[in-house]
């Protein structure tokens, strides 16, 4: 089986990002038939199953001047599946990237598959508070997903919206979720990096809390001014010491840098490879109120550093915390309860540990291997169900057979070569 993803994002720094490298990554591990392709002027890992096609016009999308939208060259691309012949396509991303996997889906007549990896209309209505742009990200998701032989939502929660939206529910699996943890782990911890940030410095004293993702408003960062402004002053009345540092860049971290002026914030900007590994497992708890994340993988990759975590009762990322064990899943209009929660694991240093020892246990069993052997089985069973008609026999060892005749697949591949031939005329 022969898989082509599709994706708009693949060189920003984002949970998406990681996720989509990991998977080339784990396919190049594994020899299975999968490449990644995307459109992006930005730097992209280096593999030999990646593709980065340059981008025809790109420029700054609104309201996030750190991410960019692309026109793609839909010819050069169509003729590079023309050479690759999968038999499943892969939508990541529901942008023009995502629009020319589905077109190839079609001229080709295999099955397309797809990931919600992002609630588009809940970021919209965060950052432009506008009913009538909400509206229309709510209608173009649906008709985006609706062709869709599967989606893959990264928690179940997410169903439900999907639901929503008047997707079909017998298409939906909840994604297996996956951490790299050869990457985020315990060993990576290292204090002394603390004095190699201007703003960071202090002893061991000092309890570090970590938020790491994008800096912007649909992250419900607000509610993080809030809650760390009180947090802070009763931290400050107990003799204790803590800095919350913040990892990540976008268009809200200028007003909240002004907001958090004299609390003992810090923050770095975006980081990478073992330096943000280090900070990860440098820190002593991690913070993430969003309530639009579909899973939050970097809520996995602090457990997995050690971390205890505190995330909000909305969205994904409550569903790999183990609510008094592993962190905390706080009320999102209850302020009140996350500044207490914050104040007592700041300044119990046996109970902080104890809970980031059982958090960094718990991510053990959900490896990135894991989630991409889930992730590829989907993709055969949809192949299969595509050629076979979804009858299969069972073999004596226990293995699935299919059974019946393929279905012919020339006249859409003949199509294909033939649009790229007269696209190459013109």
């Amino acid at each position: 089986m022969r898989v082509s993803l599709f994706t708009d994002t693949l060189g920003d720094v984002n949970g998406v990002c990681r996720f989509i490298q990991n998977v080339a990554e784990m396919a190049e591990r594994t020899g299975r038939d999968m490449e990644v392709i995307t459109s992006t002027r930005l730097p992209v890992p280096t593999r030999s199953n990646i593709y980065n096609f340059t981008p025809l016009v790109a420029g700054a999308i609104p309201k996030y001047e750190n991410l960019e939208l692309v026109l793609p060259p839909l010819t050069k691309i169509l003729r590079h599946l023309d050479k690759h012949q999968p038999d499943v396509i892969h939508i990541s991303t529901p942008g023009p990237m995502g629009l020319i996997g589905y077109i190839a889906a079609r001229m080709l007549r295999v099955p397309v598959l797809g990931v919600y990896h992002t609630d588009f209309p809940a970021y919209i209505d965060q950052l432009f508070d506008d009913h009538a742009m909400t509206w229309t990200a709510r209608q173009y998701m649906t008709w985006f997903y609706r062709p869709f032989e599967a989606i893959f939502t990264r928690s179940t929660d997410y169903a439900e919206r999907l639901v929503s939206l008047g997707l079909p529910r017998e298409r939906m699996t909840a994604l297996a979720p996956g951490v790299d943890t050869s990457v985020f782990d315990r060993r990576f911890r290292d204090r002394s990096i603390w004095s190699r940030h201007s703003g960071a410095e202090g002893g061991d004293g000092v309890v570090r809390v970590l938020y790491v993702g994008r800096v912007s408003v649909e992250k419900n960062l607000p509610l993080l001014n809030t809650i760390w402004k009180r947090a802070a002053a009763k931290i400050r009345a107990a003799g204790a010491q803590a800095q919350l540092v913040i990892v990540g860049d976008g268009p809200y971290r200028e007003p909240m840098e002004r907001e958090l002026a004299g609390t003992g914030a810090v923050f770095l900007g975006f980081r990478h490879g073992e330096e943000l590994s280090a900070l990860y497992a440098s820190s002593d708890l991690f913070v993430f109120p969003s309530v639009t994340d579909t899973l939050g993988q970097v809520v996995m990759e602090s457990q997995a550093s050690g971390l205890p975590v505190l995330v909000s009762d909305v969205g994904g990322p409550k569903e790999v915390v183990d609510h008094g064990q592993t962190g905390f899943v706080l009320p999102a209009d209850r302020p009140d309860l996350w500044v207490e929660r914050i104040v007592s694991l700041v300044t119990d240093t046996a109970s902080r540990r104890a809970m980031g020892e059982k958090a960094y246990e718990a991510m053990q069993a959900l490896s990135i291997e894991r989630s991409f052997e889930h992730f590829w089985s989907v993709h055969e069973d949809a192949w299969r169900t595509h050629r076979f008609g979804g009858r299969t026999i069972i073999s004596e060892a226990g293995t699935a057979i299919p059974s019946g005749t393929p279905r012919p697949e020339a006249s859409p591949r003949e199509e294909l070569s033939q649009s790229h031939a007269g696209s190459g005329n013109r």
